[in-house]
């Protein structure tokens, strides 16, 4: 099917319907003119013809000596409007006996208006034809009722050259003043769709350019109209998937390397394990730890791999139910107290004596607080220090991670929440359990803000709604069901 441009559509839709509606004016227009100019002639003969037939009667009634029949003949000669209105007297067998002009009328050329007014009741009839010598007339005739008068009827006769001539130069300057409303529209038509068409595929040029994979072209901002902010959006969007796919790159790679370790690992622990005839048990054991740590390593790096996969999807369910906030950032630090002796690292938990209880999924919840404190860990350095604690505020729950790290960058904060996305890549880790994080405490209707300092370290903000009327409505809900 051949593709329909915007200037085709607009020439169907818009420039042929214009011009239908100028050729019906027009029409319209040259009918309603032509039809009042006849009628006005015809109006003025009709007035002449009962002016002469006044005259005429006045003529019978012997208001005026003499012959009546030389008396209608010389008024006919010297008919006051023969210079535009030629005036014939007919007599009894139907024959032009004299006529304005003084020419003798050709007795070829047709009087059906003379006919019709004998037949027809009111006495007069109307004629509207063209002459053997090409002249186009109007002929009116309307009879003589006087007895003993040698006339039957008086003919009136006039041109229309004048009339045709005339309606001719007011049609043709309605023709021209559609062609010119037309001209405009038509230039000023292609003008506009010249102005959209140009965005547009500009527009198109840089999205198919997206779509190869090349998310370097821009477009010029034209104008502050639609048009201007449609290319505004498709800039916007070029430069989110251009870092998107910069993101995803990096992300590779970082999930490439992080996979590559610990797999390194445990295949150099396991060969060595395997190829030596007599191993040591302290060997052992640290191999098998090491193992062991690595193995962990992989298995929460494919759990928050999956957990991404179900976010993106819409298959990331949460399971509400009254819990202990503290139990589950108990059992976190807990965890993590170890590896933090290991590392060498400073871990600062004072456990607070009550928190009251809140409405969420405490496996998710458990996952923020092992993902929040192993980022701790992971970018602090030896001899460093975290702190954890815990608090009510107002009808929320405040958890706070500080680590002594190497911090973030001030242009790195804004983007530091996003998937994938990683402000230190000398650190190992895949960039995406910091976003997993902020999507579960978002879905518990809480919020995780970041504080951070370049070389003085970082400090995490988990704020947490009790919802504990929710609670107590689904549980009241169950109830009822139950009963």
């Amino acid at each position: 099917m051949a593709l329909k441009s915007i200037s085709q559509r607009w020439f169907v839709n818009s420039f042929l319907v214009i011009f239908g509606v100028l050729a019906v004016v027009v029409g319209v227009s040259a009918w309603a003119i032509h039809s009042y100019f006849y009628s006005t002639v015809s109006d003025v003969l009709q007035a002449k013809a009962d002016l002469v037939s006044s005259v005429i009667e006045f003529y019978a009634d012997g208001v005026r000596t003499g012959n009546f029949s030389s008396e209608v003949k010389g008024y006919v000669e010297a008919f006051p409007d023969k210079d535009s209105i030629e005036l014939m007297a007919i007599d009894l067998s139907g024959e032009v006996v004299v006529t304005s002009s003084g020419f003798t009328y050709k007795r070829a050329e047709p009087m059906p208006d003379y006919l019709d007014a004998l037949s027809s009741s009111s006495g007069t009839g109307m004629y509207i034809g063209t002459w053997s010598d090409g002249q186009k007339v109007m002929a009116y005739t309307k009879t003589v009722n006087i007895i003993n008068s040698s006339f039957s009827a008086m003919r009136f006769v006039v041109s229309l050259s004048a009339v045709d001539k005339a309606i001719k130069g007011i049609v043709l300057a309605i023709i021209g003043g559609a062609l010119a409303v037309l001209t405009l529209f038509l230039i000023s038509g292609l003008l506009f769709i010249r102005s959209i068409i140009r965005p547009v595929r500009a527009i198109g040029a840089a999205a198919k350019q997206i779509t190869e994979g090349d998310f370097k072209g821009r477009i010029a901002k034209m104008g502050d109209d639609e048009i201007g902010e449609l290319c505004t959006i498709v800039n916007t969007m070029a430069d989110e998937l251009e870092k998107s796919e910069q993101v995803k790159n990096e992300f590779i790679s970082s999930v490439s390397h992080e996979l590559r370790t610990p797999l390194t690992a445990i295949k150099g622990w396991a060969e060595t394990l395997i190829h030596t005839e007599s191993c040591e048990t302290e060997t052992l054991r640290r191999g098998m730890g090491v193992i062991n740590d690595e193995t962990e390593r992989l298995s929460r790096m494919v759990e928050e791999l999956l957990d991404f996969s179900r976010i993106q999807s819409g298959r990331f369910t949460i399971v509400f139910e009254k819990m202990d906030l503290l139990a589950e950032l108990g059992e976190a630090v807990l965890m993590y107290t170890e590896k933090a002796k290991k590392e060498d690292i400073e871990m600062i938990y004072e456990e607070p004596e009550f928190l009251p209880f809140i409405y969420g999924d405490k496996n998710r919840l458990r996952q923020v607080f092992i993902n929040i404190i192993d980022n701790a860990i992971k970018y602090s350095d030896p001899g460093g220090r975290v702190r954890i604690d815990a608090f009510q505020k107002g009808e929320e729950i405040v958890i706070s991670v500080a680590d002594s790290g190497c911090g973030i960058a001030e242009e790195d904060l804004p983007r530091i929440k996003e998937k994938f996305y990683k402000a230190n890549h000398s650190r190992r880790g895949s960039g995406i359990g910091l976003g997993v994080a902020c999507e579960i405490v978002e879905r518990h209707g809480g919020t995780v803000d970041i504080e951070s300092t370049l070389d003085v370290g970082t400090t995490v903000m988990i704020t947490l709604p009790l919802n504990l009327d929710k609670a107590e409505e689904e549980e009241k809900e169950k109830g009822e069901i139950n009963e």
